[in-house]
């Protein structure tokens, strides 16, 4: 990829925004417009999202450039004039946005952010910033729930190999750990976000060798207190092995786990158990992965397998059960009016807006969206995160800032909320007055001016 623009990014985007950045471009159109992006439902089964990417988001719009190569290659497809092509080199982000930040809990038709700019820039940005802040809001959704079915054991993210593409292992790690996820196998994640990092061994490394004892031993003496993985044969007959190189060694601290990969999980970790404590080892840990999601740790929790860490790779990796989410970047506002869609299921909220949530108890108990600026109760969750295309102090806030915000937010949420199945009744999110009449009101002018279009006035005979 070129590596011109933010990180060669600049064409990441969807042809139809550049073909109407021309057009506005012809009829002179960049007042001021004011993008929403929301999501409109939630998943089967899910009671919130937790959201996420906005860092990448606001990272991109503030390097945002088109470099030589990207105007030649545009040139290529001859559908661009030229004076247009050479105003893209001049191109640069330098509207506001305000967005909830990473790490909160949202819910249906609640922007996540706002992008405030005039009409080519806040058009143009759709596709990436949409791809980002969906992809990892998704990601961290799903880890939320991994995390929260764990119950405060230890949950490791080993996802990146049947993850969709590099970008999704990168930033899935990132929004794991967003969500609660104590560390990942992905190396370049570790080095690029600090996130702490975790690994055993693969079965091909007991299998390189002829006896699993001379593999465990090998590896042990190369990496004193690791985890070695005892399914590769016989998973039981693997636990006895390690509990005789433990002896054999005279070192208690040789090993520090075994990882279970495979069969009944719960009944091999009792009496995997069982065998590591008559053998004086009640330190040595028992990790478990293979196939694992929130539902299969929650029943393993339940009933109470000795099971001190998860492993879990590609149901979260992309989360399987919920893979895309009902997202949209909708035009709110235009030139200071309100603009909204009359699609069936499709329809928006006019002009710019905030979400105000109450608490009670110190728990949430609802949501009101309102216009921007309205006098509204609760604590407002949209944010300056940029001003005039520079990053605003909340919007340079850390990955560990979004970790501890998601962990305090989550816990505020009510109980049935953080359920792995659906909520009997809705996290309640309602429109305040003055929205709900500004939206009815845009409603029956857009119908009545379709009305008048297709009904023209005769002229008397």
């Amino acid at each position: 990829m070129s590596a011109s623009g933010a990180d060669g990014h600049a064409l990441f985007a969807d042809l139809y925004e550049l073909t109407m950045l021309q057009a506005y471009s012809d009829e002179g159109m960049r007042e001021t417009a004011v993008f929403d992006l929301f999501f409109r439902r939630l998943p089967p089964g899910r009671n919130y999202l937790l959201a996420c990417g906005l860092s990448d988001a606001l990272q991109y719009l503030e390097t945002l450039r088109f470099g030589e190569d990207d105007i030649a290659y545009l040139r290529e497809l001859g559908q661009f004039s030229e004076p247009f092509l050479r105003s893209l080199l001049d191109f640069r982000f330098s509207g506001d946005v305000h967005a909830v930040p990473e790490g909160t809990p949202v819910f249906p038709n609640e922007p996540l952010l706002q992008v405030e700019a005039p009409l080519p820039e806040a058009q143009l940005v759709e596709t990436f910033v949409m791809n980002q802040v969906h992809f990892q809001t998704l990601a961290a959704s799903k880890a939320a729930r991994v995390v929260r079915a764990a119950q405060g054991r230890t949950v490791v993210d080993f996802g990146l190999r049947r993850m969709h593409g590099t970008d999704a292992g990168l930033k899935g790690a990132r929004a794991f750990h967003v969500a609660g996820v104590d560390a990942t196998s992905n190396v370049l994640a570790g080095k690029l976000y600090g996130i702490p990092l975790a690994g055993t061994m693969a079965h091909s490394f007991v299998q390189a060798f002829d006896d699993e004892r001379d593999a465990f031993r090998a590896f042990a003496r190369s990496f004193p207190g690791s985890i070695l993985l005892v399914d590769t044969y016989d998973t039981l007959e693997g636990v006895r092995r390690v509990i005789e190189l433990v002896r054999a060694a005279g070192d208690a601290q040789l090993v520090r786990g075994i990882r279970l990969d495979s069969g009944d999980l719960g009944a091999l970790a009792r009496e995997a158990r069982a065998l590591l404590d008559a053998a004086g080892l009640a330190r040595v840990e028992i990790f478990a992965s293979g196939g694992l999601d929130e539902q299969a740790i929650a029943e393993l929790v339940t009933a109470r397998a000795p099971i001190d860490g998860f492993g879990v790779g590609t149901h979260m990796g992309v989360s399987e059960d919920a893979p895309s989410l009902d997202m949209a970047y909708k035009l709110s506002s235009y030139a200071g009016r309100g603009r909204i869609k009359l699609s069936p299921q499709k329809s928006n909220l006019p002009g710019p807006k905030n979400v105000f949530r109450t608490l009670r108890g110190g728990r949430a108990a609802g949501d009101l969206i309102a216009a921007r600026g309205e006098a509204a109760g609760g604590r407002p969750l949209l944010v300056p995160v940029m001003l005039r295309g520079r990053r605003t102090e909340a919007g340079a806030a850390s990955l560990g800032d979004a970790r501890r915000r998601a962990r305090e937010e989550l816990a505020q949420l009510p109980g049935d909320c953080l359920q792995l199945e659906a909520m009997e009744k809705a996290y309640p999110v309602e429109l305040s007055a003055a929205l709900s009449t500004e939206t009815e009101q845009l409603r029956r002018e857009l119908r009545t001016a379709r009305s008048a279009v297709a009904t023209p006035r005769r002229e008397p005979s």
